[in-house]
């Protein structure tokens, strides 16, 4: 008896075993489906490929492209462009600056095995369009035009013309050019959606804007976010038989302002909606969310919500394919990074001193928010990390260098020379202005770095650290309240690594790496 009991339990206890094991197998993908700054997306399928445009605005390279198999996990393959324009305020010259600005919401496209990207901006002057065969490696045709088509979707219709559907409140469309030079000067062009907005409410805080076009079973559909007042982001939807209209219109998402996207199928033929919220300063989140068809109309989420575990079955990678650690051993930086405006290619190098990235200081600035040359990734949530080591005996008087939580209410941690003296310091500007919170004599030529990020429940708080052997860390200076500013910068929190003469140009530093972590210092736990 002993002995059949026995075996009865090693049954049960490797059934049991099995279908925990089989059950812990069975993971599905979780909203948001990237915890960081991607917004304004634009996706498309090639086969079963997805690819994901997005807004960095006045970053450089920009318009970043990513990958996908599964519309949840993506990884950035390629920029549309190095630089938009040339001009004073990409090249933070004379008090001018992007921030905010840039390039906007641009819609990807694939036509005849030719890739898209459209976009507009105001600091240019023009909406823009690049196009490529290889959407993974370039290189990539510029075209531009006047005017400005604010938030444009480019759209390649059955009959072989082209059209851009754009606008704020009244919905227009402008048919263009065959070689999309610019508008048909005797096409279409005129409003298709009087006041949008106005089938989300009378009374609107934000008027219909973010044009995504598709066309599905013969019919057209119009995407647009507004925002009652009152209430949240709403996404509407119009849709018509012609592409100028008449056009009938009704809300299809009303949850925690999610909003602004458009819908795409899978190679199964199932479909699912992208758009992104408003998370504090971590900045504008990604997520998929499931849809179908009624009666000739989307319908976005379950029972109207959307939902934050998805039935798609594959694990998170998170942000793992948009950022990353990098110590400077090859001669070419990673696709994550991203300078802030357009840099100065003269003085930033990964092979003066192989294994480093040296920052030379070309001009005299007054503080790191117009400091050019400042190197840049997002930060992440729920919290992360950021840290680097710098050597920083070629910096002069005057010189200051570090590593910076960058928005308009920025802070960091970092080394200044002054009177042939270092000292480590940490800088905040809560109030939109610079201020020292404090400074600690430092003898040594190397040091290391960090900041933590803490985007829990929206918590926004920032903390600076610093360290003489990398491995015991002291806190410095405050605690930074961050905050999503409006209308500078319009983005989440970058990591950014900077260095600034004030005084004599010529000195450089150099970081010996950067590694980011989804762990955070106790101290930031409480």
């Amino acid at each position: 008896m002993k002995l059949h009991f026995s075996i009865l339990i090693i049954l049960i206890s490797g059934f049991l075993w099995s279908s925990c094991s089989e059950a812990e197998k069975k993971q599905f993908a979780q909203n948001p489906v990237i915890f960081a700054d991607v917004p304004d997306i634009s996706i498309i399928r090639v086969d079963d490929t997805y690819y994901m445009s997005s807004t960095t605005m006045h970053m450089s390279p920009g318009v970043p492209i990513m990958k996908s198999k599964d519309l949840v996990n993506w990884k950035i393959v390629n920029y549309a462009y190095d630089t938009l324009a040339n001009n004073e305020a990409l090249r933070l010259e004379n008090g001018q600056n992007a921030y905010g600005l840039g390039s906007w919401a641009s819609s990807l496209r694939y036509h005849e095995d030719t890739f898209y990207v459209s976009t507009f901006s105001a600091t240019s002057g023009k909406t823009h369009i690049y196009k490529t065969t290889d959407i993974e490696k370039g290189p990539w045709e510029a075209i531009s035009f006047e005017p400005v088509l604010h938030d444009n979707s480019l759209f390649f219709d059955d009959d072989g013309k082209v059209y851009m559907i754009y606008g704020g409140g009244d919905i227009r469309i402008a048919e263009l050019k065959k070689d999309l030079s610019g508008i048909k000067p005797d096409g279409i062009n005129r409003v298709i959606i009087p006041d949008a907005g106005k089938v989300a409410s009378d009374n609107l805080m934000l008027h219909a804007e973010g044009s995504q076009v598709i066309k599905h079973d013969g019919k057209y559909y119009v995407f647009n976010i507004t925002w009652p007042r009152g209430g949240m982001r709403t996404e509407i939807v119009h849709r018509a038989d012609q592409i100028t209209g008449p056009y009938e219109g009704k809300v299809v998402l009303e949850d925690r302002g999610i909003a602004q996207g458009s819908i795409i199928d899978t190679p199964e033929s199932d479909w699912y909606a992208y758009m992104f919220r408003d998370y504090g300063s971590v900045g504008r989140i990604p997520y998929i969310i499931p849809a179908k068809w009624e009666d000739g109309w989307p319908v976005l989420g379950k029972d109207g919500k959307v939902p934050d575990t998805l039935d798609i079955p594959v694990k998170n990678i998170g942000v793992s394919g948009i950022v990353t650690s990098d110590d400077f051993n090859v001669d070419k930086l990673a696709l994550a990074w991203q300078w802030n405006h357009n840099p100065d290619n003269r003085y930033w190098s990964l092979t003066e001193r192989k294994g480093y990235l040296r920052l030379t200081n070309g001009r005299i600035d007054d503080n790191v928010e117009q400091t050019r040359n400042t190197l840049t990734q997002r930060t992440f949530g729920p919290v992360s990390s950021a840290s680097t080591a710098i050597e920083v005996e070629n910096m002069k008087d005057g010189d200051v260098a570090g590593i910076v939580a960058l928005q308009k209410r920025y802070g960091y941690v970092g080394v200044k020379m002054e009177d042939g003296s270092k000292s480590v310091i940490m800088v905040s500007a809560e109030t939109e202005e610079p201020v020292e919170l404090e400074s600690i004599p430092l003898e040594s030529n190397k040091l290391w770095l960090k900041i933590d990020c803490d985007f829990r429940n929206r918590r926004d708080k920032a903390r600076f650290y610093y360290s003489l052997n990398g491995v015991d860390w002291k806190p410095i200076g405050e605690t930074l309240q961050m905050a999503y500013t409006l209308p500078q910068h319009f983005m989440g929190y970058r990591f950014g690594l900077f260095s600034f003469a004030t005084d004599t140009t010529g000195g450089f530093v150099d970081f010996d790496h950067f590694k980011i972590s989804d762990k955070i210092t106790d101290a930031m736990k409480d």
